[in-house]
């Protein structure tokens, strides 16, 4: 497949495949990534055995609006919910409290802490910003290998296993900097759990050190 910039056809496809209960090989602020809808167990399951990882591992939630992002997740408060607003759209993972516990199966193990991504996506995939619909995602590499840059450095067994392929080209190719923020509203702490796309000196000028 040449690399495109997507269209909206492209989006409402992606749409589909996740009402349906597909997997989705589609470009994100990052690298490529896998998604499916997180409220079916099936489908999930899946992306762990195409990823050829354990069931039951967490893997975030991602929105592709932010204000769609915190419509939905009205049980955030108040001083978390602002380093939220600063933080996104934007290359990072936010662990954040669950108290709902919602997106079980995306959840997994983990069902306290909720994985929140929403992406500053590429002009080449920036109709997927009409996506209102919350999917799980992960990155679309086989456990323990890389994170793919380029389409075609997808594993050609993920790209088969998939039921829809999103091709946007080049990506950045650094994974997202995930961010621990479960007692930032009691204490106002955070750390980097792993830093990749933004670094940890760029996240203290907007949390504070």
């Amino acid at each position: 497949m040449d690399p495109k910039e997507l269209s909206h056809s492209d989006a409402m496809a992606f749409e589909r495949c996740m009402a349906a209960g597909g997997v989705a090989l589609f470009p994100s602020d990052t690298v490529y990534g896998l998604a499916c809808d997180p409220n079916s167990p099936w489908p999930v399951q899946r992306v762990a055995l195409i990823k050829n990882r354990p069931q039951g591992k967490p893997s975030a939630i991602m929105f592709f609006d932010s204000a769609v992002a915190f419509a939905s997740l009205s049980e955030l408060e108040p001083r978390t919910r602002e380093a939220c607003a600063q933080l996104l759209p934007g290359a990072v993972t936010l662990l954040l409290p669950n108290p709902a516990h919602r997106f079980p199966f995306a959840c997994g193990e983990d069902p306290d802490t909720l994985g929140l991504r929403v992406p500053k996506l590429p002009w080449a995939a920036a109709e997927l910003e009409s996506v209102k619909w919350p999917v799980m995602q992960t990155s679309a590499n086989r456990s323990g290998e890389p994170e793919a840059r380029h389409f075609d450095a997808v594993d050609a067994r993920i790209v088969d296993s998939c039921d829809l392929v999103l091709d946007a080209g080049i990506l950045p190719g650094i994974a997202s900097t995930v961010i621990d923020l479960r007692s930032y509203e009691r204490d106002g702490a955070w750390s980097v759990v792993r830093e990749g796309a933004i670094p940890a000196a760029e996240i203290a000028t907007v949390l504070g050190d």
